[in-house]
């Protein structure tokens, strides 16, 4: 199948933005559906590429164009197709990017879904490769039926998958999420550890088809069949839409106004125990713990993207949990002995999902009742906080039951206060940029480093003890503390970490 064939289809209602005519002729290999802002590394030569355009925007437009169609350039793939939903209509910086590199652009309209696009190249690619003769390679009647039955009867997807392939015949099929939860599987599919099963769905092993529906990318779902002839694509597909509205129907859930109401409560205070026990209750959490609270926010996408990173993320656990919206971006309560291993071994898994945004999570000590959660939830927050402290450039992770020095411990504080403190307490020493003010933070930084020995602090320095002991005079006189007592000490070395 060529590019221009694409067009060709009167039901697709594609229009084509810019092309010369000898890159009109060739060939597509697959397709991909994409909106990382530098996918390259997901595609294969001769794909044509889905993008809804969400990484665009008007700031650093020309930028983000030029990166995400030059990935296209050196993955070799075969044209964009460039939906305009997002933005109304294709930007020029993506425009000229694609005339620049030699990328066909063709446009998809808003009314025309990224499904009906794959389902009609998919039927005219790879309809041959059916093993089965039958007409339009389409699901059986009796199997719609069924599974239209069990929908209605709020059937799950691994009752829906098995009841699919009871009728189809055995097939090794799994329903994954972006970072390798195994949603359903058919009986004696192997279970495969979540960073494998991520490969799967990002390396192409087997047939891997996106499950269609409002998702973020990190909960989307993907129907993976390891051997591509035991199904028709066109089942496949078919039976991707019976899981799209199952997943479409899971999502109207009543718990998430409770799971809302319990944060906003466990914000306040004090907040009312009782009513904090009856929202646990309602949720479907236990009234005594074990529990945590883990505070999770985002660089970009805001608080419904920080609820789809937590959700997915404690999915992998299992535990019973809820999660709601917050100021911060979202919080979580779960039950259960610890959610720090879970959260740290899927943080990775969940920013490969998106690597142009950064993931920070906080995590509280375990509390051993309902009463401790609302320590718990600032304990959490003040963990996020020291997490985009201390990680400004990567997704991280941050349990504040590790915080065992001072230094971790002041990282939990709001720059602006931190910022304050050492300004208040430094005084000139923390203002100044000059030679004078650095060498004496620096005298002061090696006085506090060497317990206040004048000796050892003038063999680091290399400095005479008299030019010490003036040095030390002089930004006493400066921030009016005394460096003879402990908590003056203590004072100026909290100021200097602030700092």
């Amino acid at each position: 199948m060529h590019v221009g064939q694409l067009l060709q289809d009167e039901d697709l209602r594609l229009r084509l933005l810019w092309a010369e005519d000898p890159l009109l002729r060739r060939e597509i290999s697959g397709l991909t559906a994409t909106d990382l802002e530098d996918p390259m590394r997901f595609l294969q030569p001769g794909e044509i590429v889905l993008s809804g355009l969400v990484w665009w925007s008007a700031d650093g437009g020309r930028r983000k164009a030029e990166q995400f169609v030059s990935s296209l350039s050196g993955a070799g793939t075969a044209a964009l197709l460039a939906g305009e939903e997002t933005h109304g209509a294709v930007p020029e910086d993506i425009v000229v990017a694609c005339m620049n590199h030699e990328i066909p652009l063709i446009a998809v309209p808003a009314e025309v879904s990224f499904r009906t696009i794959t389902d009609a190249f998919y039927l005219r690619q790879w309809g041959q490769l059916s093993r089965r003769p039958t007409a339009h390679h389409a699901l059986p009647a009796a199997v719609r039926t069924r599974l239209q039955r069990l929908l209605t009867e709020g059937a799950g997807p691994e009752e829906l998958l098995n009841a699919a392939f009871t009728r189809l015949g055995p097939a090794a099929c799994s329903v994954l999420t972006a970072t390798g939860r195994i949603v359903a599987r058919t009986p004696g599919t192997p279970v495969l550890a979540p960073r494998q099963a991520a490969e799967h769905i990002r390396g192409g092993v087997g047939v891997t088809i996106p499950i269609e529906g409002e998702a973020s990318p990190y909960d989307r779902w993907y129907l993976n069949v390891t051997d591509a002839t035991d199904v028709p694509l066109r089942v496949l597909y078919e039976l991707a839409g019976v899981l799209a509205e199952c997943r479409e129907r899971a999502r109207a859930n009543p718990a998430d106004e409770r799971s809302a109401e319990l944060v906003r409560l466990l914000g306040a205070s004090p907040a009312d125990p009782v009513a904090v026990a009856e929202l646990l209750r309602s949720c479907g959490l236990p009234d005594e713990g074990p529990f945590h609270v883990v505070a999770a926010g985002t660089s970009a996408g805001g608080p419904g993207r920080a609820v789809a990173v937590l959700a997915e993320a404690l999915a992998h656990q299992g535990e019973a949990h809820v999660v709601a919206e917050s100021n911060e971006g979202a919080v979580a309560v779960v039950s259960g002995p610890s959610a720090r291993s879970t959260l740290e071994s899927v943080w990775p898994l969940l920013h490969a999902c998106d690597p142009t945004t950064l993931l920070h999570a906080g995590i509280s000590s375990r509390v051993a009742a309902s009463d401790g959660l609302e320590g718990a939830v600032r304990e959490a927050r003040y963990g996020l906080d020291s997490a985009r402290s201390t990680s400004p450039d990567r997704s991280e992770v941050t349990d504040t039951g590790g915080f065992t020095t001072l230094a971790r411990l002041l990282t939990g504080l709001p720059r602006e206060v931190r910022g304050a403190f050492s300004a208040r307490v430094l005084g000139p020493l923390a203002t100044e940029d000059g030679a004078s003010a650095a060498m004496l933070r620096e005298t002061l930084e090696t006085f506090l480093a060497h317990n206040g020995s004048w000796a050892r602090t003038s063999e680091s320095l290399h400095l005479h003890v008299n030019t010490v002991h003036y040095r030390i005079q002089r930004i006493e006189v400066l921030t009016g503390l005394d460096l003879s007592r402990l908590d003056h000490r203590l004072d100026l070395r909290a100021a200097l970490l602030c700092r």
